[in-house]
């Protein structure tokens, strides 16, 4: 009996032992299994980290450069327009040197050709203080005038714009030719008369036909003269329209 006891007593002790081992070598894997892997799993997580940095950063590239080539293309666009454009407007340039060349080739050979023509009727038109506008019988003048041009061959209008002596050159020459603009208005929107037939001459104040120095005289130099002269002996019969002269207003200023 007590052999028996000390045998159970023997197997208890070794079970306890053994099961004591094995917890001890289980902790003891565990730990070890943990020891090698965390290492693994971090560094793990930091590839991951870089990957996940490094396509964030190819992305953030890739949509810079597309930024990039699109706006290059905006820019290139652009200026293919702005140089068809600059083309376009160098061609209009081109046509307006070739236009202006050959009506300074007429008007210079209109002039040496001047002792040529002989006039068929001449008239003078006159103006307000410093205006450019034509009055009533100023328009009435040049009707006279205009109803000479269809039965007139080879012709040609000069129209010359002056002023008074009062006031700087420079200004009264603009106004001489705005004065004689506004005769070339009317001639060709009321007249049906063609540009290239009229030539401008603007005057300024170098052209007086009465003295500066009354009111009377100043007056009658504020005025444009249009005549309308033929190449062709048989183109009409001369006739004189009555030059409108009206009568020139009191002023405490001096008129241009």
């Amino acid at each position: 009996m007590t052999r028996i006891s000390l045998n159970r007593t023997s197997l208890t002790l070794t079970l306890m032992l053994a099961a004591t081992l094995i917890a001890s070598i289980g902790c003891t894997t565990k730990t070890y299994v943990r020891e090698q892997t965390t290492p693994l799993i971090n560094k793990t997580n930091e590839l991951d980290d870089l990957t996940a940095k490094n396509s964030k950063d190819i992305k953030d590239v890739d949509q810079r450069a597309q930024a990039g080539i699109q706006d290059v293309q905006a820019k290139a666009a652009a200026a293919d327009q702005k140089a068809l454009a600059a083309g376009g407007d160098a061609d209009k340039a081109q046509m307006a040197a070739n236009t202006a060349t050959q009506r300074v080739d007429m008007l210079t050979n209109t002039v040496i050709n001047l002792d040529n023509y002989r006039p068929v009727v001449e008239t003078a038109v006159h103006f307000g203080f410093n205006k450019d506008n034509l009055t009533k019988e100023a328009k009435e003048a040049i009707d006279q005038l205009a109803a000479s041009v269809a039965t007139t061959k080879g012709y040609i209008i000069t129209v010359e714009g002056a002023t008074d002596s009062v006031g700087g050159a420079d200004y009264n020459y603009d106004l001489s030719q705005r004065r004689a603009n506004a005769v070339i208005q009317y001639l060709a929107a009321e007249k049906s008369v063609p540009a290239y037939k009229i030539y401008l001459i603007g005057l300024g104040k170098d052209k007086p036909v009465e003295s500066n120095k009354t009111a009377e005289g100043r007056a009658k130099n504020r005025r444009v003269d249009i005549r309308l002269m033929t190449n062709t002996e048989g183109g009409s019969t001369p006739a004189q329209a009555p030059a409108s002269n009206p009568t020139p207003t009191a002023s405490a200023n001096p008129s241009l």
